[in-house]
């Protein structure tokens, strides 16, 4: 065959191989009928397990709420995340909002370890690894704002003064970082801090000019409200970091001491700040307004490590907050400061609110120094002479830590349904082992008592302390029957006291000073 033939017959071959493997646009479209279909809902994909990798796979960017079909704060949540997908509907198609119901989805509930609800994560590039947390976004301007930040610049290049007036009379609070150039790790940080702040404008500079007008000469952040400058924060390489900016800059979207209601209970808690400091105090008092400037002054200090509560022990709604505080009328005005990631709670130790005081304690606090702050009842005097022991702080380690005695001990709280249907039959186990003189059936309410020893998940908790030097303290996880709490008793108690050791109900008792799990403070 002549040469100049070969390359013809070649090229038909190819083209008849390739076609033969190329699917025509209508086989295309069959295919992706196949798929899991996706409905809306208020330009909301609905999503679920079935359909989630389809989503993620056509979607460059989507955000997804996890939420609870029946929480009320799943239902007001809803419709500012709905707008929010309405108004970028046309603007930006390659962003995507869907919500995922976790009641019906439980196996994408345990993959993305879903805690709260409702709960938001942006999902980008088709990855279901890694998804980036939305937190504290609530308002539809908010989320629009955040997804356009981590989908794009963070912050607005700011060229002259003009520019920056502009940005600062846009809104009542706007955040801009001054810099001598604009390649170093304090505008990383600063870029990267402004994606998680969608509440303000952001905007940076490098312009001498702008810099001189504003009269800034190092790296500083500059927080302006209502048009005038409220903090400078130099900023130094290696120094910062991102959650203490973002800290600091949120904190301005409260008022420097903010007074607990139920509207502002979701903006406290919004703002990413772990230790709050309380003071609880009747505001028409006539020592309310030299108390509220000396509060006032103390918390401009710690701005940032430390976020100001004022709580009206005149307002009836707050009742529930003074339960968990354990404030009584003869309290006030008291101080508290309150850790929201261990719960644990610390009583100022001075009685006077003044800001040396103030002071000296919050900074106590930040240096580890200050003593948690444990309540407890008093003993009751007849706690030992019903079949159920009434335990409180006071006298929990006595009792549930001695080795002569098994104790199970039921964590309650008075007004939960559950726990008053189970006391009965907790009062039934007590009369069944009550002439067992190597157990103990106890309980103690919670509510009134601080206990750290023990992590109560939830009301009612029971735990069994064994008795002997090896034991191991075991939560029960069985049926609330009589039936199976005595099996358990059976199964897990030790009736074998340690050698010399007497009855914690009527002889010696051990002396745990080297070993004190909980501490209780007096009552005062």
């Amino acid at each position: 065959m002549k040469t100049h033939l070969l390359f013809p017959l070649l090229l038909l071959f190819l083209t008849g191989f390739l076609a033969a493997d190329t699917i025509s646009p209508n086989e295309a479209k069959l295919k992706k009928d196949k798929l899991p279909k996706i409905k809306k809902e208020n330009s909301v994909l609905l999503l679920k397990k079935s359909n989630f990798d389809r989503a993620l796979k056509e979607t460059e960017y989507l955000l997804v709420k996890f939420y609870v079909s029946l929480s009320q704060s799943s239902q007001n949540f809803s419709e500012e995340f709905a707008e929010a997908a309405r108004q970028l509907k046309k603007e930006a198609p390659r962003i995507q909002f869907g919500k995922i119901d976790v009641t019906h989805q439980p196996d994408l509930r345990k993959e993305f370890n879903i805690q709260a609800f409702p709960t938001v994560k942006l999902f980008v590039n088709g990855s279901r690894e890694d998804p980036i947390d939305c937190k504290g976004v609530r308002q539809a301007s908010a989320f629009i704002t955040w997804v356009k930040r981590r989908t794009g610049p963070s912050t607005v290049l700011i060229n002259s003064t003009a520019q920056a007036e502009a940005l600062i009379k846009a809104d009542d609070l706007a955040v801009i970082g001054f810099f001598r150039e604009l390649h170093n790790d304090s505008v990383e940080v600063f870029y990267e801090m402004a994606r998680d702040v969608p509440e303000m404008p952001f905007g940076m500079t490098a312009s001498e000019d702008v810099c001189a007008d504003y009269s800034i000469q190092k790296n500083t952040l500059v927080v302006f409200k209502k048009g005038k400058p409220v903090h400078n924060e130099v900023l130094e390489d290696g120094r910062q970091n991102k959650l203490g900016l973002t800290r600091l800059i949120k904190t301005f979207t409260l008022d420097l001491v903010t007074e607990y209601n139920i509207e502002t209970s979701v903006k406290i808690f919004d703002v990413p700040v772990e230790n709050h400091i309380l003071l609880f105090t009747p505001t028409n008092s006539e020592t309310f307004s030299a108390i509220y400037e000396n509060y006032k002054s103390a918390a401009a200090e710690f701005r940032g490590q430390i976020l100001f509560v004022l709580v009206d022990t005149n307002e009836g709604r707050n009742g529930r907050i003074f339960e968990y505080f354990r404030i009584r009328d003869i309290d006030v005005p008291a101080v508290r400061i309150l850790n929201l990631t261990s719960d644990a709670k610390y009583k100022m130790p001075a009685d006077e609110v003044t800001v040396e005081n103030l002071r000296e304690f919050c900074q106590s606090y930040l240096n580890g120094k200050a003593k948690v702050h444990l309540s407890s009842e008093e003993i009751p005097e007849d706690w030992d002479k019903m079949p159920i022991k009434v335990l409180v702080g006071k006298n929990f380690n006595s009792i549930v830590f001695n080795k002569s005695r098994t104790v199970f001990v039921m964590f309650y709280a008075p007004w939960s349904h559950d726990c008053r249907k189970l006391l009965p039959i907790w009062d039934k186990l007590g009369e069944q082992y009550n002439s067992r003189e190597d157990v103990i059936i106890a309980k103690i309410d919670v509510t009134a008592n601080d206990i750290l020893s023990v992590g109560l998940a939830r009301y009612p908790f029971f735990t069994l302390f064994p008795a002997g030097s090896d034991y191991q303290e075991v939560a029960y996880a069985g049926d609330y029957t009589l039936e199976a709490f005595s099996e358990f008793l059976e199964e897990r108690s030790k009736t074998k006291a340690e050698p010399g050791e007497k009855d914690p109900l009527g002889g010696i008792k051990e002396d745990h000073s080297q070993k004190e799990t909980v501490i209780t403070e007096k009552e005062l």
